[in-house]
């Protein structure tokens, strides 16, 4: 089972061969900040462990159990920044905390934020409830708002809503 370390190493590994073909300890080093014997050490693991395919002075190569962990890995990573996006957290900061979140979640929780970001997806325009929570996080007020009484509600009302 790979570690969150190696997971995160896989993941640059990928990238780095979507731009290059392959990735070199270099290219991995400048991605993850660490030290080049770091790297070397890690891709020895890595290619001992059967997830990429490694020689020294060369380039790595995911295997295909590499490229299923890198895989699922973005796949995490990607909506769980989503996530954070649709709770209005910086773009920075959500790939931040996405990539330290993305190896802890249980597979039930992630399965349900899986789901509730699709969910939000689907409209194109942000939903009411979202709007209210966005004014409730910005002011600390929680406001009552049907479409029977939208112009008295602060976010859609005619007071709230400066478009209309």
């Amino acid at each position: 089972m790979a570690t969150e370390r190696s997971e995160d190493y896989l993941e640059a590994i990928d990238s780095i061969i979507g731009l290059k073909g392959y990735a070199r300890v270099k290219d991995v080093s400048e991605i993850l900040g660490v030290g080049p014997s770091s790297v070397t050490e890690m891709f020895q693991k890595l290619s001992e462990d059967g997830y990429i395919n490694y020689e020294k002075y060369g380039g790595a190569t995911l295997t295909s159990k590499g490229k299923k962990i890198a895989k699922n890995t973005r796949k995490k990573h990607q909506m769980l920044q989503d996530f954070l996006l649709i709770l209005g957290v910086d773009d920075k900061i959500a790939d931040m905390d996405a990539c330290r979140v993305e190896h802890v979640l249980n597979p039930e929780t992630l399965d349900r934020l899986t789901k509730f970001v699709e969910f939000v997806q689907i409209k194109e325009k942000e939903p009411r409830w979202l709007e209210h929570f966005n004014y409730y996080y910005e002011t600390g007020r929680y406001v009552e708002c049907t479409r029977d009484t939208s112009d008295e509600c602060p976010v859609h009302g005619k007071k709230g809503n400066k478009s209309k």
